[in-house]
């Protein structure tokens, strides 16, 4: 497929969700109304709460098994846009992206990027993380799920989409997408929820999700680390064990938070 030129390349935003129903309507409409020409996917892990029929009204969807990766990979495949969007569910995405991604891919040497993070609350802790992982963006080309990664298709499909992992996706798609070309970090906003730093704690959450990463680029199996972040912030279990068990990170995907 010829890519457009000139700042009007097609897109395609890809929604990857399991059970949302409480928000998935909202996000829709949203991404309808201010990006109306974009072509729009949700693709559900297996929901069982009625985001399926929530969502037929507003999007294309398709049903597909449980992970991010096999999800975003299943829309990928299933969309005709020049352009990948991949937009979580629970964030809120500034209407002035879209036109800054299609001059940002004006450039033939711009392979794809993401959003500037900020989050839905304020907080010094909260603030802290948002800096440090645009930074991270900027100088690493580290770009997360919730920064609304896009891509053009033609590269993605050369690196060969997201890897089959059960978590950091996004990350070695985007060190693989570096090694094609500039990623790059534009100054519209992807707003994401603050909710699992305020369960937590900002600062345990910090250095738990590092704590991962750094396990990731030590060797340590994806599975092994999955299982590790399955099990949550050692400080925080006694906290919330008693009022319920942590979800799976296949079970609340959509809303992970950024490994910043």
């Amino acid at each position: 497929m010829s890519e457009t030129a000139h700042g009007t390349a097609s897109v395609s935003i890809i929604v990857p969700v399991l059970n949302e129903v409480a928000v998935i309507q909202a996000s829709l409409t949203r991404l309808r109304t201010d990006f109306p020409d974009c072509e729009l996917v949700v693709v559900d892990g297996g929901s069982t709460d009625g985001t399926v029929a929530a969502a037929a009204p507003l999007a294309r969807v398709l049903r597909t098994g449980r992970g991010r990766a096999l999800q975003m990979n299943t829309g990928a495949g299933h969309t005709s846009g020049e352009v990948l969007w991949f937009v979580h569910v629970d964030l809120v995405v500034d209407r002035a992206a879209l036109g800054q991604l299609r001059a940002a891919l004006d450039d033939p040497g711009t392979v794809g990027g993401g959003l500037t993070l900020c989050f839905d609350r304020r907080t010094r802790g909260l603030d802290y993380l948002a800096r440090a992982s645009n930074i991270r963006a900027r100088r690493l080309h580290h770009i997360f799920g919730d920064q609304a990664m896009f891509v053009r298709r033609r590269l993605f499909d050369a690196v060969g989409g997201f890897p089959p992992l059960p978590l950091m996706e996004d990350l070695e798609l985007s060190r693989r997408l570096h090694q094609q070309g500039h990623l790059v970090l534009l100054p519209a906003t992807s707003t994401a929820s603050a909710r699992r730093f305020t369960e937590h704690g900002t600062t345990q959450m910090v250095v738990f999700m590092q704590y991962l990463k750094l396990l990731y680029f030590a060797g340590v199996s994806p599975e092994r680390i999955q299982d590790r972040y399955d099990r949550g912030p050692l400080l925080s279990r006694h906290r919330t064990h008693r009022f319920h068990a942590r979800p799976s990170l296949n079970e609340e995907h959509t809303r992970a938070a950024p490994l910043d």
